[in-house]
């Protein structure tokens, strides 16, 4: 496979996605190994838009191992700061999860379905508001 290409704005828009992810992948000692491939295959064909951890103090070493799994995996190199790698793939069109459609709302105003309980106001609790306690030192009114 090859490396899968990004626009500017595509990568700055994945860039933003990845900013909160904390990294799925780790490697070891061992470097770039077999297992190391198929578990990064798995976790983007899991999530697509993934982070990985790359141990070692070398740059061109850690350079030269992202170009491989991007390369690999056919995969997106999204950003690399330190030791962090992001990795973008999409899935498949057959693969993507379907969205279920939300239940239809019923307009303003029209009858309930039977047996369905009524909603609260939004912004209120359902039942009493409990009072509030009186001022005053003594807790006797005057």
């Amino acid at each position: 496979m090859t490396e899968l290409t990004l626009t500017r704005d595509e990568r700055l828009a994945l860039r933003a996605r990845a900013h909160h992810l904390n990294p799925v992948v780790l490697l070891g000692a061992a470097g770039l190994t077999e297992a190391v491939f198929k578990e990064t295959d798995r976790a983007l064909a899991a999530h697509e838009l993934i982070k990985v951890r790359i141990p070692g103090d070398d740059r061109d070493e850690r350079e030269a191992i992202c170009v491989q799994l991007a390369d690999r995996l056919g995969a997106a190199r999204v950003q690399m700061i330190g030791k962090l790698l992001v990795l973008y793939r999409p899935r498949p069109e057959e693969e993507a999860p379907v969205k279920v459609a939300a239940a239809p709302r019923r307009p303003r105003g029209s009858a309930p379905v039977a047996g369905s309980r009524p909603m609260p106001p939004k912004g209120r609790a359902a039942g009493p508001t409990p009072r509030a306690a009186p001022r005053g030192g003594s807790g006797r009114g005057r």
